[in-house]
């Protein structure tokens, strides 16, 4: 199998490029390989490279500046994943994409299932959700993967900055009242994986999935529990407290969801893939660090 990932830079798409083996043969590559928002230059990629299945990993993520960024949120989330979807389409090939548990409110009191109707809050959100529009717009043979709380080796993300701001400070506050699941990139990228494996097969499993971990637990006490592992793996000298807050005491520019989790069952059912625990890849994450 050959496998294209655009986003190769990113946390997951880096993680899919590392799974490089004889039956996964992957090329990867990064936006100055590949802009996907230039037409000619995913038409030109596509045909150099034949891949069996494209998968997306590009796109525009920092959530509070897509407010004052709309045209560049859309671009990259919406209009360029159109266009790959019509360039596959056009030569047959499969398309996985990333998108992204922004897609709702939060307001759900349950785990969001794929079917439960999107209403994102702030463009970021919503740039995704007319990215995977214009997906199954373009094309059949997609799978469009929604993730929430992605974290991994590369970029300065939740974990990275909790780990930062301990070692810098006696106490912290992070919000308590948005929750969600953590998910490791490398578990994001065995999952993509195993989905290209069966729908290159021929098996007609093209289609929107969640995918989850257990426990869920709010942003506040993932916090805690970061700092606690960094300090018993010795990456933190201390483990200073950290007091929960409500998301009114943290404003920011772009409104998160409250609830964050999403429904993994179909995925399961789907493509046979256990729920897994993300406490195992966080100590494994930190103890990199040392």
């Amino acid at each position: 199998m050959k496998v294209l990932v655009a986003g190769a830079a990113g946390q997951v798409g880096s993680e899919v490029v590392r799974l490089d083996a004889p039956d996964f043969s992957v090329a990867g590559l990064d936006r100055q390989d590949l802009d996907i928002t230039k037409p000619d230059q995913v038409a030109h990629r596509l045909d150099a490279l034949a891949p069996d299945i494209l998968v997306n990993c590009a796109a525009y993520t920092a959530v509070d500046r897509a407010e004052d960024e709309p045209q560049l949120a859309y671009a990259a989330n919406a209009d360029a994943v159109g266009v790959l979807g019509e360039a596959c389409a056009a030569r047959r090939i499969g398309i996985i994409h990333l998108s992204t548990d922004y897609v709702f409110d939060g307001a759900k009191s349950a785990s969001y299932a794929e079917d439960d109707a999107p209403n994102p809050l702030g463009v970021y959100g919503a740039s995704k959700l007319a990215g995977e529009q214009a997906l199954r717009t373009a094309t059949d043979r997609c799978v469009i993967l929604r993730v929430s709380w992605v974290f991994g080796r590369l970029g300065r993300g939740f974990v990275d900055t909790m780990l930062g701001l301990a070692r810098d400070r006696r106490d912290l506050a992070v919000v308590d009242d948005q929750v969600g699941a953590p998910s490791p990139a490398t578990a994001i990228a065995a999952t993509v994986r195993a989905i290209a494996k069966t729908v290159v097969r021929g098996d007609d499993r093209w289609d929107t999935y969640h995918y989850s971990t257990t426990p869920a637990l709010s942003w506040c006490a993932f916090a805690r529990e970061i700092v606690r592992v960094g300090a018993q793996m010795g990456v933190l000298n201390t483990a200073p407290p950290i007091r929960a807050i409500s998301t009114s005491e943290w404003p920011s520019k772009a409104v998160r969801p409250l609830n964050s989790r999403l429904d993994a069952a179909k995925l399961r059912r789907a493509f046979g893939l256990d729920t897994q625990s993300w406490q195992p890849s966080l100590r494994e994450y930190i103890r990199s660090l040392r």
